[in-house]
């Protein structure tokens, strides 16, 4: 009876591991969304989710230091600013535009066309030499751009500013996840654990999108009654509130994705992804009213195919290089966040469970 209720004990946990993930992902796109009705500053609201982020991960690692008894990676200037700026800059921009386009865009939209990242992230791999030349890529980079042609045809709620900005959110999207990649697999830096990559990533990332903050928001902020020019406390109090909300779901959002990937496995989180996006558009119907056509639906299918299969192909080609992959000890502090792709195959456990490394497409 021992196997059965492992086999449940561990089905169960994933479900849940994967309903935190869902809760916190679609949960910041709905209150992005929402705090954008009535607050209409994305820059100055992603700067305090970034200032919120860098406060918990740096609790996060000193409750880490002090449970391991073992002093946490600080990198020094000359790595710090060379080796992670680029990726902080590029996080701080893919972002800073994502949540600006709310001001534009449904949920629909920004979730259909955020979908494209993954065309982007398969370019600069290929760039990088991170992805192996397939030919099958041509067809998976064919379906996800005629499903975004598709769903965008003749849609009755299309903005073309708000597109764009998602679809150079999404174009930095691959560079940001391209460059995540090398910092994190870099050994020498030791930011293999998300927790200390969150922590060298956001204050850099605060200094990069500071100016184009200053430049697009920073005089009607600082007139505004919504902060500077407030007569009472509870308003401003009230907007402190709301928008340490985001940081707090942000943070959330970051971790839930490392503890899926540490506890099952990154084509879990692949999988559970495009499920994800299939809720996020229904909810956005039901809840939003965002109206979709048959074609847009269509489109949003076809678009799915090519992730699916993009997913599958990785899944096909990790396995056939027969490389082992080091199963994540749960109880290890120093749990890795794979990403976009390392070289998976068949590990065992005591109930000879098999993992398989695969890409991750992140918010």
């Amino acid at each position: 009876m021992a196997c059965p209720v492992q086999f449940f004990c561990r089905g169960l946990r994933t479900v849940g591991l994967v309903l935190l993930y869902y809760a916190f992902s679609i949960g910041i796109t709905f209150y992005n969304k929402w705090l954008m009705k009535d607050f209409r500053y994305p820059l100055f609201m992603t700067l305090v989710h970034l200032t919120i982020i860098f406060c918990l991960s740096t609790l996060t690692r000193r409750a880490m230091q002090l449970w391991t008894g073992k002093p946490r990676i600080t990198l020094n200037w000359r790595d710090y600013l060379r080796k992670v700026a680029p990726t902080a800059l590029a996080t701080a921009l893919d972002i800073g535009l994502s949540n600006w386009s709310f001001l534009f865009i449904t949920i629909s939209l920004y979730t259909m066309t955020k979908s494209s990242a993954v065309l982007f992230i398969l370019f600069f791999s290929l760039v990088f030499k991170l992805e192996e030349p397939n030919p099958f890529l041509i067809v998976v980079v064919l379906l996800i751009a005629s499903g975004l042609f598709m769903f965008t045809f003749e849609s009755t709620q299309f903005n073309l500013e708000g597109f764009i900005m998602v679809l150079l959110a999404s174009f930095i999207g691959g560079i940001r996840w391209t460059l995540t990649q090398v910092l994190m697999q870099k050994a020498e830096l030791g930011l293999q654990n998300p927790i200390d990559a969150m922590y060298h990533l956001q204050p850099l990332m605060f200094l990069g999108l500071f100016p184009l903050f200053l430049f697009n928001e920073g005089l009607s902020l600082s007139t505004s009654e919504k902060l500077f020019r407030v007569t009472e406390l509870s308003p401003l109090l009230h907007s402190l509130f709301t928008l340490s909300i985001g940081g707090l779901l942000a943070f959330g959002l970051g971790f839930s994705e490392f503890l899926l990937v540490s506890k099952t496995s990154s084509l879990t989180l692949s999988i559970s992804g495009i499920f994800k996006e299939v809720c996020t558009l229904l909810l956005a119907a039901s809840l939003m009213g965002d109206k979709m056509s048959l074609l847009n639906w269509l489109g949003f299918a076809v678009c799915l195919c090519g992730i699916s299969l993009h997913v599958g192909l990785k899944t096909y080609y990790s396995k056939s290089k027969g490389h082992s992959l080091r199963q994540l000890n749960s109880k290890s502090p120093e749990l890795e966040l794979p990403l976009l792709r390392q070289n998976g195959g068949e590990i065992e456990d005591s109930a000879a469970e098999e993992d398989e490394e695969q890409e991750i497409t992140l918010h």
